[in-house]
């Protein structure tokens, strides 16, 4: 098959295995399974996670054996090419936990380092979001477009996304940043679910996104789903975001809310 014609199958296999493992995982919701804490700072994986992983894998391998992945529990396999395969099975583990219904799947497909299909399966409301690079994303299958925002709209009356890399944790020029979006910003919604804030922004529930160094198997598929819808996706100094970074600090917005955390951001640190 051509690409056009591999990346179209490959958004199908995503959203088909996407939406098993978010069904299993609703299905576990609020019954018993194991949780262990994963690394010093107490993040946590349950058996549901290493299980959804499971669907999602068996699916990938089944239709593109040779392709590499990377995964949220089992990390790399595959072969190292050009096509790259980004899973977490189970986006807002803490949250599943302690029974707080708000987790999801992302599954994105990156092709030499740029993401061009990506999936987020929303658990609890069933809303499947898609995307692929160039071609518009989708809710349940009907076209997503970030509706368009009064540019004069002050922060003080938009409410915008924060999302932090797990190493952050109190790092001061993160809490400075973070402090003056809750003094600047009507509210700052951290999640614990990053993909879903992304899909929030996609569909116009956020003004704004603000994240600070955090790269993961969640990023790609929301960030490329809310590109699609129309949001802005920059770094803080402006420029276009594209490809990988191991240490993305960026900024997304609809209308000029993307300009104006840009600049929050630069005063937060005396620019």
């Amino acid at each position: 098959m051509n690409q056009e014609e591999r990346i179209a199958a490959a958004r199908a296999v995503a959203e088909a295995a996407a939406r098993d493992a978010g069904r299993y995982a609703k299905q576990r919701f609020l019954s018993e399974y194991t949780v262990q804490e994963k690394d010093e700072f107490g993040d946590l994986v349950t058996d549901v996670d290493v299980h959804a992983e499971r669907i999602i894998l068996d699916a990938i391998r089944a239709s593109f054996p040779d392709d590499a992945i990377r995964s949220e529990e089992t990390g790399w396999s595959g072969v190292e090419g050009d096509w790259l395969w980004l899973v977490d099975p189970l986006d807002g583990t803490n949250n599943f936990a302690i029974g707080l219904p708000a987790f999801g799947v992302a599954v994105t497909l990156l092709y030499r380092r740029e993401p061009v299909v990506g999936v987020v399966y929303e658990s609890m409301t069933d809303r499947l979001y898609s995307a692929t690079a160039g071609q518009g994303a989708s809710c349940n299958g009907v076209p997503l477009a970030a509706p368009a925002i009064d540019p004069e709209k002050p922060l003080r009356k938009r409410t915008v996304g924060w999302i932090q890399g797990h190493q952050v944790q109190k790092e001061p020029g993160a809490m400075r940043l973070k402090a003056m979006l809750d003094e600047t910003c009507k509210r700052t919604l951290r999640l614990w679910a990053p993909a879903l804030l992304w899909t929030m922004l996609a569909r116009g529930q956020l003004d704004g996104v603000v994240l600070y160094d955090s790269e993961g198997d969640d990023l790609y598929a929301g960030l490329l789903i809310a590109r699609e819808a129309g949001a802005a996706v920059l770094r803080f100094d402006g420029t276009p975001f594209a490809g990988m970074e191991e240490h993305p600090y960026l900024i997304a917005g609809r209308g000029d809310a993307a300009a104006q955390l840009i600049e929050l951001a630069n005063r937060a640190r005396g620019e």
